[in-house]
Parts: C-alpha cells; sequence; structure tokens
C-alpha cells in the first residue's frame, strides 16, 4: 500500500528558533519590493461529489483574479521529472505510473524527446512575441503536449479563440482531441489554475510537484496498517464530518467560497496535522513506520517549495499564486515563510466574507 494523505491539511511545527541560531527570517534587507506568494489550499476537485459543477468556482476565480498573480504554479509533476521518474521506476515505486500523462504519441508527433520538448518550450517562450499568431499558440500548445504539461498547453488552447481551436502547426487531431478532454476534467488544474491563468492573459502555469521521495516503504503492508490505525482518531472523524457538510452546500451561491475558507483556515490545518501528521509521529510502532511516512511528506514539501522558489527568482518581486492540495498549506506557508526577499499573503484575508 503507498502512502495516501486523506486530503488533510498539514502545518509544520512553528516553535521559535533557539537564540543562538542564525535565523533566516531575521535578514529581509533586500532592493526592490518582496515576492509575495499567496497559498491556496485546495481539496481535490476530482474527489468532490458528483453535485460540482465547475461554474461554481467563479466567486473564487473573481477573488483570485483581483489579487492579480503574475505567476501560477501548481501541483502537477513536470515533463523533465516524470522522464526521471520513469527512468529510474524501481527506485520511485512506479510513481510515474500514478502521476504522469503518458506523452509518447504527442513526442513522436513532433519528433521530439523529453529533453527536445523542454527545450524547445523554453526557446519558444524566450522570443514570444508581444502578439503571437494563432499558429504560434497551436504549435506551443504542441509543445506543452509533448512536454508533459497539459495545463499549460490547456492555457494556450483557451487563448485561442473559439474559431482557431482546430489542429495545425503541430497540433494533429490525437492532441486536439486531448485538450479538449483536459477541459472537461474535474481537476484544480484546469478549472482554476489554467483557466485564471487564460484570463489574466498568462502564458503558463509551472508544475512544481515532486515524487522523487516515494520509495518502495510506502508498499509494506505493516507500515501501511500502522499508519492507517494512526489516522482513525476524533480529529479525523471531525474532518470527515465538516468535510461532508461543506460538500452538501456546493451549489449555494456562496458555497464553494465557504469550502475554500475552510481549507484555508489555520484552524483547520491544526485539525488536520492532529489527525493526520501528528498522529502518526505518535505511532508506536517498532519500526518508527509513522515517522517515516512524515519524513517522506516532509520531504516532498521541501523540494515542491524549492522548485517553486526556482520559479520564483525568475521574476524577482512578482506575485505568485501557488494552488496545491490543502494537505501542503501549511508547510508550504512556513516553509516560504523562512525566505528572504518572500512575503506569504493572507489567503483566509483574500477569501473572506464582503
Amino acid at each position: 500500500m503507498r502512502w495516501s494523505v486523506l486530503g488533510a491539511i498539514g502545518l509544520a511545527g512553528t516553535g521559535a528558533p533557539a537564540s543562538a541560531q542564525w535565523d533566516p527570517r531575521a535578514h529581509r534587507d533586500f532592493a526592490g519590493p518582496a515576492s509575495e506568494v499567496l497559498v491556496l489550499g485546495t481539496p481535490h476537485l476530482s474527489s468532490m461529489p458528483n453535485a460540482f459543477r465547475p461554474e461554481y468556482l467563479a466567486p473564487l476565480l473573481d477573488r483570485l483574479a483581483a489579487w492579480k498573480p503574475q505567476v501560477i504554479t501548481i501541483e502537477a509533476l513536470s515533463g523533465p521529472q516524470c522522464d526521471h521518474l520513469r527512468r529510474f521506476a524501481a527506485l520511485h515505486a512506479n510513481a510515474a505510473d500514478d502521476y504522469c500523462p503518458d506523452v509518447a504519441a504527442e513526442q513522436k508527433a513532433l519528433g521530439l524527446d523529453m529533453a527536445g520538448a523542454t527545450l524547445a518550450i523554453e526557446q519558444t517562450l524566450n522570443a514570444w512575441p508581444a502578439d503571437p499568431s494563432a499558429g504560434q499558440r497551436r504549435r506551443l500548445a504542441a509543445l506543452f503536449l509533448a512536454g508533459g504539461d497539459p495545463a499549460s498547453a490547456y492555457v494556450q488552447w483557451l487563448r485561442l479563440a473559439p474559431a482557431e481551436r482546430r489542429s495545425g502547426d503541430g497540433l494533429n487531431a490525437s492532441m486536439v482531441a486531448r485538450l479538449e478532454k483536459t477541459g472537461e476534467r474535474k481537476n484544480e488544474n484546469v478549472q482554476i489554475a489554467a483557466t485564471l491563468a487564460a484570463r489574466l492573459g498568462l502564458e503558463r502555469v509551472y508544475p512544481t510537484d515532486d515524487h522523487t521521495a516515494d520509495d518502495t516503504a510506502g508498499d509494506d503492508e505493516a507500515a501501511g496498517k500502522a499508519v492507517s490505525a494512526a489516522w482513525d482518531n476524533p480529529a479525523t472523524r471531525r474532518r470527515q464530518a465538516d468535510t461532508k457538510a461543506l460538500d452538501a452546500r456546493l451549489a449555494e451561491p456562496d458555497g464553494m467560497l465557504a469550502l475554500y475558507r475552510y481549507y484555508n483556515d489555520p484552524k483547520t490545518a491544526q485539525l488536520a496535522f492532529d489527525s493526520d501528521f501528528g498522529a502518526a509521529l505518535r505511532d508506536p510502532s517498532p519500526m518508527h513506520y509513522g515517522r517515516g511516512y512524515v519524513g517522506w511528506w516532509e520531504t516532498r514539501n521541501l523540494r515542491m517549495v524549492a522548485n517553486i522558489r526556482a520559479v520564483m527568482q525568475r521574476r524577482p518581486g512578482a506575485r505568485v499564486l501557488t494552488i496545491v492540495g490543502a494537505s501542503h498549506k501549511g508547510y508550504y506557508e512556513a516553509y516560504l515563510g523562512l525566505l528572504h526577499d518572500v512575503k506569504v499573503a493572507d489567503t483566509s484575508a483574500l477569501l473572506q466574507k464582503r
């Protein structure tokens, strides 16, 4: 059984550093405006009830658009990391099978491998004109598909006029069908990130997930039983009841915003920690399976935040929206808050009732 996280919201330990320790947060003297990051914790829309409709997201999209992010990152694996996970599948519990799209057909159609597609994307965007033609957008969409980034391909698709959403310029009929199917997915990377990016005139989103910490430890039956036992606690049952009540309100005018207020509330983060990671840390098994699980989780979050940092360094002072499964939110904000020139925005304030 591989590790799974039950959609929890984690919160890193926030004990103040010892006075003798050097603290990066004490060194915030830098030129220019801070890089501001808004972390939107989200339920994975694929797990939402059948009553969910993409149009319910409109009030949330309006709030996010008003914040005017200049960069959007998502919880998805980059094409290069998927290439790595496939090459070293035995070391990473075949994670690529679970998290990476199959892009062999797209790469064959364009005559590019992952490295070639990735390089072509960078070269294309580096020379991107202020007013690209429809053909240039179709070509870039095809490159994004071949490079394992369907969300960014869909951004280009949405930026085309409806009459121009067709094959041509490297985009074949199969790719067009894939893009059309992508638009129908219950997935926050599409329905929130890509939709918002196109609305704001952005050219792409940035995949920043990481599964290089995945290994065969999560396949251990004893480990799975130990962690599952840790999750069986009152905090978990309360979270499940809260989620059920919020899901029942989705069709109400304020239903979706109420759900996002809950998932981005620091009190919910503490409840989730108590139900999941905090409970796992206290797992009494002789092999300390729970601590192994939490170690994997922390490693993944550190690497995800490092990927976000790598994107941010391209545009110091930019506003960055990072959309991630709510279980990551507390860890993201804690780790991002350590960076010298980064300000973590208050998501709860953005989502509050008006």
